[in-house]
C-alpha cells in the first residue's frame, strides 16, 4: 500500500486516462530500498550505550543539580547537545530554552531546557521524533492504592503519583522512563543525519524536560510552534519503550502499543494506521497495536502536547510494563531489553522517513473546516474534491464501510483533484486520499470527517 520507489507510466490510451482520471499503471517493489538500508542501520549497540550513559547520570530531575559534570539534568542535557553536535554537520543543535515560575510541581524558578536536533528538508513542514530525558523519583509507599495520589483524596485520577516532597537529587536513573525514548530519538537522529537521503520534510529530534511535572517542557515548545504558525506533519512521540519483561511476569518482544487521541478520523489515528502499514512493510517482525485511545488510562506522555496545539501526534509504547520500576531508582539497565528497543526504533525510522519524504497530507476541507464531499449531481454518487499537494504526481483515494475503522478499498488517480465514484453512497463509506510523490512515496491519509450537527434548544411557550 505504502509503495517507495513507485514509478508512474503513462498509459498507451491517452483516452482511458482522460476518461476515468487514472495515471499510468503503478510499478512498484514493496519497500524503497534507501529506507531498508536507513531502518538496518539502527545500532543496538548504540542504543545500550546511550542509555548506559543516561542512566549513569544517577538522576536527571528537572528540578535537580545543574552545576555537576557527572550528575544531575545539567551534565545530562550538556552531553546530549554534544553528542547531537558530534553524530553529524548537517545537525542544527541548539538549547531550547524557557524560564519557569513556580507552579504546580514546579517549586521554585527554573530554567528548564530541551535539546533539538533539527536536520533540514527541502520544505518547513516537520516530522519530529522525542523522548523525555528528565526524571523522577516518586515511588509510591508499599500497599498504597495504585490509583491514588500521594496529596491524598480530592485529587484528579490524572494527576501523576506523587509524593507532597519529593527530592530533586536523589536516585532517579531512568534507563527506561524515559532512557529508551531518549536514546531511541539520539540513535535516530545519527542514523537520518548519516543516511544520505534528503527528505523532503525537516526532521526534528527533540528530548523534552519537565515531562515528569507535567509535559511542561514539550508544551512550552508546541505552543510556541503554534504561535509562529508552523507546520507539523507528525509528532513520533516515545515513552517507556525498552523492557519486554512486564511487571506480572509477562514477556512481549513482539509487539508495541501506539496511542492515538480519537475521533476515529483524527489525524492522530490516521497516522497510528500509517505507521501499522508501514511497520509491515519495514519492520515485518514487529506487531503493531493500535489503542483506541490518547495514552494509558489516567497518564500521558508529550504528544498531548502537540495535539492540545492541534499537531497530529501519537505515541509509542512497549507491549507490557513494569510499573513498579518507574518513578523510582528501580529503573535501571538490567530491566532493559536493547533487542527490543532496537526494533521499536526501526519501526520510528520507517515511519518518520515515510511521512518526510511523501508529499504533505492533501487538505479535504474548505478554508471555514467543512468536508469537501458530495453527492455529485445524481446525487447518489461519492464527489470528492482536495487542495493539490506540492509535489504530488498522482492521489489514492481510500473508502471503508462507515461501520468498519480502516480502509478496505483505494484506487489511485493522476495528477488530479476530484473524483466521482458513481452509485457509492457518501451515507454509506468513509473516504480518505493520500498524495503519491515521484519515487511513490505516499502521504498519512486525510480522511473526510462528517461534521458534528449543533443542536440548539427548543424555546417553549410557557
Amino acid at each position: 500500500m505504502f509503495g517507495p520507489k513507485m514509478s508512474l507510466m503513462l498509459l498507451a490510451a491517452a483516452s482511458l486516462s482522460t476518461s476515468v482520471g487514472l495515471p499510468a499503471q503503478v510499478v512498484r517493489p514493496d519497500a524503497d530500498p534507501r529506507l531498508a538500508q536507513l531502518v538496518a542501520s539502527v545500532s543496538q549497540a548504540r542504543l545500550q550505550a546511550t542509555a548506559t550513559k543516561l542512566a549513569g547520570f544517577g538522576t536527571r530531575a528537572t528540578l535537580s543539580d545543574t552545576l555537576s559534570t557527572t550528575r544531575g539534568i545539567g551534565a545530562a542535557r550538556r552531553w546530549i547537545y554534544d553528542e547531537f553536535k558530534r553524530m553529524s554537520p548537517k545537525l542544527q543543535v541548539s538549547y531550547d530554552r524557557h524560564m519557569l515560575a513556580q507552579q504546580g510541581r514546579i517549586t521554585r524558578e527554573v530554567e528548564l531546557v530541551n535539546v533539538v536536533a533539527v536536520l533540514p528538508g527541502k520544505s518547513a513542514r516537520r516530522v519530529y521524533i522525542t523522548g523525555h530525558y528528565d526524571t523522577v523519583n516518586s515511588r509510591r509507599p508499599v500497599g498504597a492504592d495504585a490509583t491514588a495520589t500521594a496529596a491524598g483524596r480530592g485529587t484528579t485520577p490524572s494527576q501523576p503519583l506523587v509524593r507532597p516532597t519529593i527530592d530533586d537529587n536523589a536516585d532517579a536513573p531512568g534507563a527506561n522512563d524515559d532512557g529508551s525514548g531518549t536514546s531511541l530519538t539520539m540513535e535516530l537522529a545519527r542514523v537520518f543525519a548519516e543516511s544520505g537521503i534528503e527528505f523532503d520534510a525537516t526532521l526534528v529530534f527533540v528530548t523534552w524536560a519537565g515531562e515528569e511535572q507535567g509535559l511542561i517542557g514539550s508544551m512550552a515548545h508546541a505552543t510556541a510552534l503554534r504561535n509562529a504558525k508552523g507546520v507539523v506533519e507528525a509528532n513520533f512521540n516515545n515513552d517507556i519503550v525498552g523492557s519486554s519483561l512486564g511487571g506480572n511476569g509477562i514477556i512481549d518482544g513482539e509487539s508495541v502499543k501506539i496511542y492515538s487521541l480519537g475521533p476515529e478520523d483524527s489525524p492522530n489515528r490516521s497516522l497510528a494506521r500509517y505507521v501499522q502499514r508501514v511497520a509491515g512493510i519495514y519492520v515485518p517482525s514487529h506487531t503493531i497495536r493500535l489503542m483506541a485511545r490518547e495514552d494509558r488510562f489516567g497518564r500521558g506522555s508529550d504528544h498531548s502536547s502537540f495535539t492540545a496545539n492541534d499537531f497530529p501526534a501519537i505515541v509509542f509504547r512497549e507491549a507490557n510494563e513494569n510499573y513498579e520500576r518507574q518513578h523510582s531508582p528501580d529503573d535501571k539497565l538490567e530491566g532493559m531489553d536493547f533487542r527490543y528497543l532496537t526494533q521499536n526504533a526501526r519501526v520510528n525510522a520507517a515511519s518518520a522517513a515515510s511521512v518526510a519524504l511523501a508529499p504533505p497530507a492533501p487538505r479535504v476541507t474548505t478554508g471555514g473546516g467543512s468536508p469537501t464531499l458530495g453527492r455529485g449531481a445524481s446525487g447518489y454518487d461519492a464527489s470528492l474534491q482536495w487542495q493539490p499537494s506540492p509535489g504530488a504526481v498522482a492521489y489514492r483515494v481510500y473508502w471503508r464501510d462507515a461501520w468498519t475503522n480502516d480502509w478496505q478499498k483505494s484506487q489511485v488517480v493522476g495528477n488530479v483533484t476530484t473524483l466521482l465514484l458513481p452509485n457509492v453512497s457518501i451515507d454509506d463509506y468513509v473516504f480518505g486520499v493520500a498524495a503519491i510523490g515521484a519515487d511513490g512515496h505516499e502521504s498519512v491519509i486525510s480522511a473526510y470527517v462528517s461534521p458534528t450537527r449543533k443542536m440548539t434548544d427548543v424555546l417553549l411557550k410557557k
